[in-house]
């Protein structure tokens, strides 16, 4: 009465043969990329010693040492640079909870902190980095 499937269904799993990555080398590559970006704005700011830490943390999940940046950048906006560098250092410390990665959460957290006093003294009017202007 119903004639047979012939073809394959779109909808089945396809045979791949590539090797596929694990949740855990996804947190990695996802950690290693939040702190090099990290990196690069710590090295924009001249924050050398701070810069020195996030480095080996990457050339820890990379296996590889970073690229960086041959030095700071002339006369950087420092508050535009601390709130970037606040959010990737909340970033890093997502995806390093996640993988339960202590030393780069700790070192993620220290940096937050770092962050957010540099901004109040740069910006002693704003009372919290991450308000916005139209915050309801």
């Amino acid at each position: 009465m119903y004639e047979p499937i012939r073809t394959k269904s779109v909808h089945s799993m396809a045979d791949t043969d590539f090797p596929h990555r694990t949740r855990e080398e996804e947190l990695d590559i996802q950690l290693a990329g939040h702190l090099a970006a990290l990196l690069a704005v710590t090295d924009d700011l001249g924050l050398d010693q701070a810069a020195e830490l996030i480095a080996r943390q990457v050339t820890r999940l990379r296996g590889t040492p970073p690229l960086r940046t041959a030095g700071a950048t002339p006369d950087p906006p420092a508050a535009a640079l601390h709130r970037r560098a606040l959010d990737l250092a909340g970033r890093a410390l997502v995806v390093a909870a996640s993988r339960a990665d202590t030393a780069a959460a700790i070192l993620a957290a220290e940096r937050m902190d770092a962050h957010t006093a540099a901004l109040r003294t740069l910006e002693p009017d704003r009372s919290e980095p991450f308000a916005t202007a139209d915050a309801s």
